[in-house]
């Protein structure tokens, strides 16, 4: 076979056989389109997650909980495949919902919303849940806060360290309450724009204050950089959470130039995407991660792949193909001194 410059080997024809999903998604590497996408971002994964220096950020976005994927992402959190997660407020509220015995039912994308306003059923495309239901989730949560002293200041991931403790304590097993256990910080930049945002209001009108101080958020975060030896990332969707660890990248190169260091970088050294969202709309979302290097966010050398896919599909694939495979972490970042002297 004659070889060029700017090729990187045969595809390979796909033949149908008994086999597991790590071995479909290897040999999907081989493949064209979407399907090699899938399975090189599979092996980037395996990789990032064989080597012993790396801390990795988990960015959330979508309406992940509601569709069911909730428990695949508990799974990555207590089996510590990740060290950080960075979430919409909506991935780890909505999640809480089913925990707490409520479900999400299947309904058609193009059922009369006002008869669902009649019946109270809020619609997530295809599927609703009972409004009276979602309430008492934000009362929990309201319960929470008002367990919280007043005029208490926390960063996101330390309400949200407290908040997992308390859930965990209930056995309402939810994402930050396995995030608690399993001593992983979870950030949500954009924490009220959700059932959060309902639970603090109602508290803070009647003069009962809990302060989130997004400052102190983003110290902590670029601190975790800072006393990382590498950095990776694994996005799904994009939005806020994307851009918060992308900046964690951003502020190592600003603190050492403060510092008398010029021209450091430290970017992300491995990292993938799954996302529908395309680039040339110039939405940090669908930004590549080619754009990205131009920042000092990803190293020019990373091992990365975006996936333009429905991250419902990849998700459940990707974490199942780990259980076939048997493929573990290697070795988890302790971030245990971020908690130290956080309480109630």
């Amino acid at each position: 076979m004659e070889e060029y410059p700017f090729t990187m080997g045969e595809v390979k024809s796909l033949d149908v056989s008994r086999r597991g999903l790590h071995d479909l998604l290897l040999r999907m590497g081989d493949t064209a389109f979407q399907g090699r996408a899938l399975g090189e971002a599979y092996q980037a994964l395996i990789e990032m997650f064989k080597d012993d220096d790396v801390t990795i950020f988990l960015g959330l976005a979508g309406s992940m909980s509601t569709a069911g994927m909730w428990r695949v992402i508990k799974w990555l959190v207590e089996n510590r495949y990740v060290d950080v997660v960075v979430s919409t407020g909506a991935i780890i509220s909505e999640d809480i919902f089913e925990a707490m015995g409520f479900k999400y039912l299947k309904t058609y994308p193009c059922v009369d919303d006002n008869e669902l306003l009649k019946y109270k059923l809020d619609r997530f495309y295809d599927t609703v849940a009972n409004e009276l239901d979602y309430r008492k989730m934000e009362r929990l949560i309201m319960e929470f806060v008002e367990s919280l002293p007043n005029g208490s200041v926390y960063s996101t991931a330390e309400f949200l360290y407290l908040f997992g403790e308390f859930l965990d304590k209930r056995g309402i097993d939810s994402i930050v309450a396995a995030a608690y256990r399993s001593g992983v910080p979870v950030f949500s930049p954009a924490l009220v724009d959700s059932g959060y945002g309902m639970a603090t209001l109602l508290p803070y009108r009647r003069g009962h204050r809990v302060v989130l101080d997004m400052v102190r958020d983003f110290y902590q975060i670029v601190e975790i950089g800072r006393r990382s030896s590498k950095l990776a990332a694994i996005y799904v969707g994009g939005g806020v959470p994307k851009d918060y660890v992308n900046l964690v990248t951003v502020a190592q190169t600003l603190i050492a130039e403060e510092e008398g260091q010029h021209d450091y970088y430290k970017p992300l050294e491995y990292v993938v995407q799954f996302t529908t969202d395309a680039p040339q709309w110039g939405g940090l979302s669908g930004a590549t991660l080619e754009e990205a290097v131009s920042w000092g966010k990803v190293s020019p050398k990373a091992k990365k792949r975006v996936v333009y896919v429905d991250a419902t599909i990849a998700l459940p694939i990707i974490t199942h193909a780990l259980v076939d495979g048997g493929v573990k972490r290697s070795r988890k970042s302790d971030l245990s001194w971020l908690f130290e002297g956080v309480r109630r």
